[in-house]
């Protein structure tokens, strides 16, 4: 059986942290600034790391598994 709980949970963050995309964290003229499909080098480097913290915290602290088959 394959576990798709890590494909999927990375899948879905990836999506929604995008720079830009929903929010952008630090943005160009706020701290926050909601969907306005820009980025720069600093909302990047602070969205991954927001991203590999919350995967960190689904796939190992919570330990997330989705099995198909």
């Amino acid at each position: 059986m394959a576990d798709w709980g890590p494909v999927l949970i990375a899948v879905v963050l990836f999506v929604l942290l995008t720079p830009g995309l929903l929010f952008q964290i630090p943005g160009r003229g706020r701290l926050v600034e909601f969907g306005n499909m820009q980025t720069s080098a600093a909302s990047i480097v602070v969205h991954t790391i927001i991203y590999f913290g919350l995967l960190t915290i689904f796939l190992i602290a919570i330990g997330v598994h989705i099995y198909a088959g």
